[in-house]
C-alpha cells in the first residue's frame, strides 16, 4: 500500500486541481451550467488521452535516443524544479482567451491538468513503481481534478481566493521538494551505475 501513496502523492501534487479552479473560475465564468459540465468532460478526456498516451510511448522514445533513466531523473527533476520555484513566485497565472468550444481540451486539459509536471513526474514514476501502478494513480488522479472542478463553485466559496492560492503555493513547494528527491535518486542511480 505504500508503493501506491508513494506513486500517487507527487502526482497528486503536480496535477494541482486545487491550485487550478482560479484560472477555471476565470476561462469558465459568464457561462451555463450545462457549458461548464461539458468544459470538465473535456478536460478531463482530453488530459487523460495525453497523459496515457505520453505513458506509453514515452520510455521507447526514451530509449530510441539513448537516454536512462537516471538522465531523465535529474532532467525531470530540474524542469520540475524549475516549473515549481516560476509557480511559487507568479502571483496569477495567465488568462488567455478561448473559444468556450475547445476549452476544455486546450488550456484546461492540456496544459493545466496534465502538463509538463505530470509528464515528467509520470515517466519518472514508471521506472520507480511500474507502469501498472503509474497508470492506475493518473487515471484516479485525473479524475479527482475533474470532480474538483465540476464542484468548483462551492469550493472556491469556501476556500476563496486566498484560501486557493495559499493551496497552490503550498502544491508548489511540495513539487520543488519532489524535484529535488527526483534529481538526487537519478544523481545515485547514476553513481551505482558507473560502480557496477
Amino acid at each position: 500500500m505504500s508503493r501506491f501513496w508513494l506513486c500517487f502523492v507527487p502526482l497528486f501534487v503536480a496535477v494541482d486541481a486545487i491550485g487550478i479552479l482560479p484560472m477555471f473560475m476565470g476561462l469558465t465564468e459568464g457561462l451555463e451550467r450545462s457549458q461548464m459540465r461539458r468544459v470538465v468532460r473535456q478536460s478531463v478526456v482530453v488530459a487523460m488521452a495525453v497523459a496515457l498516451t505520453f505513458l506509453a510511448i514515452g520510455k521507447g522514445v526514451l530509449s530510441l535516443l539513448g537516454v536512462t533513466i537516471a538522465d531523465f531523473m535529474i532532467a525531470g527533476g530540474s524542469l520540475l524544479f524549475i516549473i515549481a520555484v516560476n509557480d511559487m513566485l507568479t502571483f496569477e497565472k495567465r488568462q488567455r482567451i478561448v473559444d468556450p468550444d475547445s476549452l476544455g481540451a486546450m488550456p484546461l486539459g492540456v496544459p493545466l491538468i496534465v502538463g509538463p509536471a505530470v509528464l515528467t513526474t509520470s515517466l519518472i514514476l514508471v521506472g520507480e513503481y511500474g507502469v501498472y501502478l503509474t497508470v492506475i494513480c493518473v487515471i484516479i488522479n485525473v479524475l479527482i481534478a475533474g470532480v474538483v472542478l465540476y464542484l468548483a463553485q462551492p469550493i472556491n466559496r469556501l476556500l476563496g481566493g486566498a484560501g486557493s492560492k495559499t493551496v497552490s503555493k503550498l502544491a508548489s513547494l511540495l513539487i520543488a521538494a519532489i524535484a529535488v528527491m527526483f534529481v538526487r535518486r537519478g544523481i545515485t542511480t547514476f553513481i551505482t551505475g558507473l560502480q557496477t
